[in-house]
């Protein structure tokens, strides 16, 4: 068991007066199998309610609408959640390969996971890609040794830049340049699995990176597929592994924006200046 303690900052500098603004932050780790929240708090600067809501994909969402002008704004929320380890995983032999592919391949199966087998504007591949940059599975192997080899596959053809700040680049520019953060994986890793027939979301969240793990400096990302035979299964391809105690999950969508951390409206004009800062830490 580990006892996890985040601290989420952010402070955003005007040039000229904000008169209003609204917020939206998805930052709040969720409860799961393996990890249980303990306790939460959150604080902006100046006197501005908050109000927490669920969204339609049932993660809590923090919303804060400014009313007085300001120049500067800040934001603070601090999370303490124990997490366990994650299980090893545990095929049963008694369903075959041939069994996972027909499974997939049913009407019912393709009703039930529409929403993320569907292709987004931020996971469609290049129309007319060369073959070298499609990853087919092959039918001789079981799924989930498919998957882990997609994993390996985005991990090697994709170089992690940690200054990359955007997380909304389309597939054709990130298959140009070859890198991008931790978005550019898990964009590219869903339309690989996708295409192959097999669901895959987008997972946003906190990963702990003492152990050497590549991750951006803010929040990060990998992705979930749903394997026959053993439900979702967490995959970050910006390191080639599974998902394990490292990873602190906050919520999953068709595409980062289905759980950007933060997004906001604001009425004003002028340069701007942002700051956000995440830190893990966790105790055994």
């Amino acid at each position: 068991m580990f006892n996890y303690t985040i601290k989420y900052t952010a402070e955003n500098s005007y040039e000229n007066p904000v008169f209003e603004s609204y917020w939206q932050f998805m930052v709040t780790p969720e409860k799961n199998a393996t990890q249980e929240l303990t306790s939460s708090t959150f604080a902006v600067s100046g006197d501005c309610p908050i109000e927490k809501s669920i969204n339609g994909y049932n993660f809590e969402t923090t919303r804060i609408h400014t009313k007085k002008p300001f120049n500067t704004i800040k934001f603070e929320a601090v999370f303490k959640l124990t997490k366990s380890k994650v299980d090893p995983i545990k095929v049963n032999p008694e369903f075959t390969i041939a069994e996972e592919y027909e499974a997939i391949s049913t009407l019912d199966f393709k009703v039930d996971y529409e929403a993320y087998l569907n292709t987004t504007e931020l996971t469609t591949l290049p129309k007319g890609e060369c073959d070298t940059c499609i990853f087919n599975f092959e039918t001789s192997k079981s799924v989930l040794d498919n998957v882990k080899q997609l994993n390996a596959w985005v991990y090697n053809n994709i170089t992690f830049n940690a200054e990359e700040a955007a997380t909304e680049t389309p597939l054709t520019e990130v298959l140009e340049k070859k890198h991008g953060a931790s978005s550019d994986f898990v964009h590219l890793f869903c339309a690989l699995s996708r295409l192959n027939k097999i669901p895959a979301r987008y997972v946003s969240g906190y990963l702990h990176q003492g152990d050497g793990f590549f991750g951006d400096s803010e929040m990060s990302a990998w992705a979930e597929v749903f394997v026959p035979n053993l439900g979702w299964v967490g995959f970050d391809p910006a390191n080639n592994i599974l998902a394990d105690h490292n990873h602190v999950k906050v919520a999953h969508g068709r595409d980062y924006n289905d759980c950007a951390p933060l997004k906001q409206v604001l009425f004003a004009y002028g340069k701007k200046v942002s700051n956000h800062k995440v830190e893990v830490t966790y105790e055994q």
